[in-house]
């Protein structure tokens, strides 16, 4: 009797031991799925100008608390969306990151609005030996000969000036990708320029040679250059900009009264006497004013 007793005390420890397990593991998988949603992520890597498909992307768990502004779970409304930059793999796809809709893949889904692309033929020493990659900013120089009849003829008048600063490189040949950092020499530069700045840059490769400067990304700080000459470079004396001279002293005031002061009669003239006069204290000097 007290075999069975004990049988049965620990048959129902062991249901209750397998209840409590099955009740905490429904508790647990209730509160992760309360804690996530879904969210679209690249599946691989992708380039910039990319028209999407669905084997580039899939849905993964988020945390719901720390989900990315503009992210969506709706793989069907990413369909054909074009990549404005370059996304990693697991990288979550924002509508921020996409191009507005209806744009048609390649290079000018990633150009910004109001402006242009622009390509220029450059070589190994004009591209910055390789170093002016996608992403990067580049001033523009052009070297020409400089009208100017007032130093008369036969002077070097070349010059070299910079044209067009601040500019974005959007591709390199035909590669559009920033995540690259190896230097690549090739013989053409996308650039992105305003209406105005085509203008300049496709005048400047028709009057003479164009070099690239590379510049520092985060410097927006515009260079106030004359250019530079033959004369300004073999005699940068004669050339360097000359101290101001300094500001001629004003005019000291005239006095109004000084002709009145000239005719005014002179005070009349004394003279002096003096004698000496002795006292119990010794001797003492007294002088005296006689008008004449």
């Amino acid at each position: 009797m007290k075999n069975t007793r004990a049988i049965i005390m620990i048959g129902v420890s062991i249901l209750a031991a397998i209840a409590a397990v099955l009740f905490a593991s429904q508790w647990i998988s209730e509160k992760a799925g309360l804690s996530t949603n879904k969210v679209v992520v690249a599946a691989t890597d992708i380039n910039l100008g990319t028209r999407l498909s669905p084997d580039m992307i899939r849905l993964v768990d988020w945390p719901a608390g720390s989900l990315p502004t503009g992210s969506t779970n709706d793989l069907k409304k990413l369909d054909t969306r074009v990549a404005r930059v370059s996304l990693l793999r697991g990288e979550p796809v924002l509508e921020s990151k996409l191009a507005p809709v209806g744009t048609k893949g390649g290079l000018s889904a990633v150009v910004a609005e109001g402006k242009r692309a622009m390509t220029v033929r450059v070589n190994d020493v004009v591209g910055v030996a390789g170093f002016a990659l996608p992403g990067n900013y580049v001033d523009i120089l052009v070297s020409t000969q400089a009208e100017n009849k007032e130093k008369g003829v036969g002077r070097d008048n070349n010059i070299s000036k910079i044209v067009l600063e601040h500019i974005l490189v959007l591709a390199v040949a035909q590669e559009a990708s920033r995540d690259e950092t190896k230097p690549k020499v090739v013989n053409a530069v996308t650039l992105e320029v305003t209406p105005e700045e085509a203008e300049k840059l496709d005048l400047a490769r028709s009057v003479g040679q164009l070099s690239l400067a590379l510049r520092n990304q985060i410097d927006p700080k515009p260079a106030q250059t004359d250019g530079a000459t033959k004369q300004s470079l073999l005699n940068p004396v004669a050339y360097a900009p000359q101290a101001s001279a300094p500001a001629p002293k004003p005019a000291p005031a005239k006095k109004v009264h000084a002709a009145k002061k000239a005719a005014a009669p002179k005070p009349a003239a004394h003279k002096e006497q003096c004698q000496e006069v002795i006292t119990g204290d010794g001797r003492i000097t007294q002088c005296y004013q006689l008008q004449e």
